[in-house]
């Protein structure tokens, strides 16, 4: 997926889960490195957002461990969770980071290319529902959206979900989902 689907669905993932991790939802520094941990895995891909920015470590990561390797695993997401419980990191500051990066590894899930999981095994775990970049991704994102919107607000009615955010009125796709009985 693309930079601003991670961080929409990495944003998402922290404001479902803050309240149950006892954590405020709406915090800004909360936000933001939830926003964060769901560009950090690709820092192994010199052309992706978080990759220019890093790009020395970047390229030099992507050449001896290529893409959605080590990164995109269950190694990086157990070696990630030991440094920022190990390492004087608060929870408060670990929390959100953690959901970012875990919610990464889901979209990527998503997509043809998928994970390996089980790195350094050349084995690959997808569930493709859409190309990174491509028009369908965006409507994958939205509805994974509102359905994290569904589960966070508590109602598992998307009717009552959108016309919580005030998005049922007449002339938006949303309204035909309001209009049924």
């Amino acid at each position: 997926m693309m930079a601003g689907s991670h961080v929409a669905l990495g944003v998402a993932a922290w404001l479902g889960l803050a309240p149950h991790l006892g954590h405020a939802s709406l915090a800004p520094l909360p936000l933001g490195l939830a926003a964060a941990g769901s560009l950090l895995p690709d820092i192994d891909h010199p052309k992706s957002w978080m990759g220019q920015r890093l790009r020395p470590l970047s390229s030099a990561w992507a050449r001896l461990l290529g893409h959605r390797g080590v990164t995109h695993s269950w190694l990086a997401v157990a070696a990630c969770g030991w440094a920022l419980l190990h390492h004087g990191l608060p929870a408060a500051l670990a929390a959100p980071l953690a959901v970012g990066y875990l919610s990464h590894l889901g979209a990527d899930l998503l997509t043809p290319g998928g994970l390996r999981l089980a790195w350094p095994l050349k084995g690959t775990w997808s569930l493709p529902l859409c190309r990174a970049g491509s028009p369908f991704e965006p409507l994958v994102v939205a509805a994974l959206l509102a359905w994290a919107w569904c589960g966070a607000s508590g109602t598992a009615r998307l009717e009552a979900g959108l016309r919580h955010m005030g998005l049922c009125h007449p002339g938006t796709v949303a309204a035909a989902v309001c209009a049924r009985p």
